[in-house]
């Protein structure tokens, strides 16, 4: 009963968390690590982590990301891919170096530097997406040019967090022939996503001149369709979960797997029902969502949270640490992604700017390379944990801030172009 009374403690929590979260418009991962420290450091959850809870936070961090790959629609991701490339590449690559060369000037050590620019390379895109919504910008070509970049940001950080982590862990040498056994097995992995998202999942394919026995006839919606589609929610969590177990079978990382898992699923494998109940794919997506950002999901970032026990003296330490990473991601964030923008995206200076704030946020795939650097392998140090939490805490303040403070900006320019073209 004792683990039951630790779950029923975090719920409690998350609820809380929750609505602090709406009150202020920060994302609710910030409050979700909070509540966590709070709590470790008050006795109110045990220092050595409760099995069940952490099993249970493990489920919690597969699903989360399986809900994230979910949510993309690959068909919009391909047509904006050509506008947001440079965005996604130089807002990316730039972050990456600030942080390694900030962290190896701190620590003087090549895995911690690593660590610490993976986890500073992907964008929180839901933080930034609700802080535009709540400023009436959601559907404006800056919302879908920040959106198109965090995409594929997301794909590259997955693509580099499954190669670098098995190196910094050292259960892959850093040479030549290292690292091309981990990028052939990176190759392989992807290579069968692919052809599950082209040729397996498809219900029907054009021109297929070749006949599988089953596949050759049915696709993914037949599975999803079965019962009437009772079983659909099953179903997914199901290949998000076998997924993940084929990814870590490669080496990597469980979160991969189910990340790339929700990205091939497209939405008219949902469209098997004519039902009076309203669109199938979005009842499934809310349960999706309700299980990986309200009660699931949060767990893994409270059990994340009690990582964080308070020492004074280490507190102290970071706070240099922690200015000068959150002052010179600042900088090597914005410039690079709003140069991008304007120069590879055609986007104006003022629409720049902004997808450069956008591009700010540090949510889920930050916190997953974390968890894996410090919590499972060991890599990070304390004071390098610190400051990579404070940071994106801070980085994570700066959205709204910053979007709420350019938007009179973004609106003046929308205005005058409008006055110049007419209606």
């Amino acid at each position: 009963m004792e683990s039951l009374s630790y779950l029923a403690i975090i719920w409690g929590s998350v609820f809380a968390a929750t609505f602090l979260s709406a009150r202020t418009r920060l994302t609710p991962v910030l409050y979700f690590l909070a509540v966590g420290a709070v709590l470790v450091n008050t006795g109110i959850l045990p220092v050595e982590g409760d099995p069940f809870i952490r099993g249970f936070a493990d489920i919690g961090i597969i699903v989360i990301m399986f809900a994230l790959g979910f949510e993309e629609n690959s068909s919009h991701f391909v047509r904006a891919l050509k506008r947001s490339w440079g965005i996604a590449f130089f807002g990316g690559i730039v972050p990456f170096f600030a942080a390694y060369m900030l962290a190896d000037y701190f620590w003087n050590d090549v895995n911690i530097s690593l660590i610490c620019g993976l986890a500073m390379i992907s964008t929180a895109v839901s933080l930034t997406m609700v802080s535009l919504k709540s400023e009436g910008l959601q559907t404006s070509p800056v919302a879908r040019g920040i959106m198109t970049s965090a995409v594929i940001e997301d794909i590259a950080s997955l693509v580099l967090v499954a190669i670098m982590i098995p190196v910094a862990t050292g259960q892959a040498a850093l040479s030549a022939s290292g690292i091309g056994l981990i990028a052939g097995k990176t190759v392989l992995f992807f290579a069968l996503i692919t052809v599950l998202g082209l040729w397996i999942f498809p219900h029907k394919m054009p021109d297929r001149t070749w006949r599988i026995p089953l596949l050759g006839h049915y696709g993914i919606r037949d599975v999803l369709s079965f019962g009437g589609g009772e079983q659909t929610t099953l179903i997914l969590l199901l290949i998000a979960l076998l997924t993940g177990i084929l990814a870590h079978e490669f080496g990597f990382h469980p979160a991969v797997g189910a990340y790339m898992a929700g990205l091939i699923f497209k939405e008219d494998y949902f469209h098997f029902l004519r039902n009076p109940d309203g669109d199938h794919y979005q009842n499934t997506k809310k349960i999706i969502d309700s299980v990986a950002f309200s009660w699931i999901g949060p767990v893994f970032f409270v059990n994340l949270g009690t990582k964080i026990l308070f020492d004074w003296d280490i507190f102290v330490s970071v706070i240099p640490h922690v200015i000068l990473m959150t002052l010179g991601l600042i900088v090597a964030q914005v410039s690079s992604s709003a140069l991008a923008a304007y120069y590879t995206g055609s986007f104006k200076r003022v629409e720049s700017l902004m997808i450069g704030f956008g591009m700010l946020g540090r949510a889920e795939l930050a916190f997953v390379v974390m968890d894996i650097a410090y919590v499972q392998h060991d890599i990070l140090s304390t004071e390098a944990f610190y400051t990579l939490m404070f940071t994106a805490f801070w980085l994570n303040v700066c959205v709204p801030l910053s979007i709420r403070f350019w938007k009179p900006y973004l609106l003046a320019e929308q205005q005058a172009l409008t006055e110049r073209t007419g209606p």
